[in-house]
């Protein structure tokens, strides 16, 4: 796992692992290249409140354990029975210092990260459309604090990198990673690195699977963002696109008058089939929509892990199937293709 120590003044030693199994895969050139972006990224974005996350990090407890589990919906480290007492409400302290934790669950010592985002009902909607995971590398754009990583690893991929900005979702990574360090053999093949997509080599043929899931709505120009994915996959690998779906036989293309469902960078929400259209049009082939399901306050709801808004304060309260602004309700797709 990538140390602790991050820019500046470090020299990126802590980025080792994740650039040795780059290199690994076939990767030489990403390796060569990462460690300057992200020196620059981080020299130029270090969020003022990283060091305190990672205090936070360094100071959990590292607790030897045979348990660990990939393929269950908390993904899941250790047994309670591993922990002291003290030593499970030391684990809950040190995540809780760096709340809001959005994507989940997390089983660890017995404490239980019960997330904004009930993960393992869009992880379950989208693995059965997954071409087998055994040895394929595998790109998580957009991935939060790496919760479809670890899925993804203990459905067999071979190397999952996971790239997001967030720093909060790194120093949530690295605290799991922190957990993992005491349980023998090697660590599971997943690396997150805090950078955006526009931050990576340009390197054609590159994954056998990559996966966009609740990014592209957030994107000025959907089409360059397609594009982007479109040339980091190797022939025949395939796209998994999630995203926001207008479905209710509304206008095919809704682009939203200020914020959508409280959110400021919702730049446009398609139809299904538009959507699939996107993906098409960006190079891709046999798009088509495998999954349409309403987000429901099951999936997405406050937790003592995450106490800001959730989607029950961005609905109507006199009309549920509609935003706080009066747009359709939340509704998500699942697209796969071929490059």
């Amino acid at each position: 796992m990538p140390e602790l120590r991050l820019p500046a003044g470090d020299g990126l030693t802590g980025w080792g692992p994740a650039l040795g199994a780059l290199r690994e895969a076939g990767l030489d050139e990403w390796a060569a290249r990462l460690p300057v972006v992200l020196a620059a990224v981080l020299g130029a974005r270090r969020h003022g409140e990283l060091n305190g996350w990672l205090a936070a990090v360094r100071d959990l407890p590292a607790i030897p354990t045979a348990r660990v589990d990939l393929g269950v919906p908390a993904v899941t480290i250790g047994d309670r029975a591993d922990a002291t007492d003290a030593e499970r409400e030391r684990i809950r302290d040190r995540l809780q210092a760096l709340h809001p934790w959005r994507k989940g669950p997390f089983e660890l010592f017995g404490v239980r990260v019960d997330a904004e985002w009930r993960s393992d009902l869009k992880w379950a909607r989208v693995a059965p459309h997954l071409a087998a995971l055994a040895g394929r590398r595998v790109l998580d754009v957009g991935c939060g604090n790496g919760y479809y990583g670890w899925r993804l690893c203990g459905a067999g991929a071979g190397l999952v990198l996971g790239i997001d900005p967030g720093q909060r979702h790194l120093a949530q990574h690295l605290a799991v990673c922190r957990l993992l360090a005491a349980v023998p053999g090697r660590p599971p093949p997943f690396h997150l690195l805090p950078l955006a997509l526009e931050d990576l080599p340009a390197t054609a043929g590159c994954f056998d699977t990559v996966l966009s899931m609740g990014v592209i709505y957030h994107r000025r120009e959907p089409a360059a963002h397609l594009q982007r994915l479109h040339g980091l996959l190797r022939p025949g690998g395939q796209l998994v696109l999630e995203g926001l779906v207008v479905a209710d036989g509304a206008a095919p293309l809704l682009i939203p008058d200020g914020r959508y469902a409280k959110m400021r960078n919702a730049w446009s929400i398609p139809g299904p089939e538009r959507l699939a259209g996107w993906v098409r049009d960006a190079g891709f082939r046999e798009a088509r929509i495998v999954d349409v399901t309403p987000t429901t306050v099951a999936e997405q709801r406050r937790t003592e892990w995450m106490r800001f808004e959730s989607l029950a304060d961005f609905l109507d309260p006199a009309d549920p199937s509609r935003t706080v602004e009066g747009y359709p309700a939340p509704v998500r797709a699942v697209c796969v293709a071929i490059r």
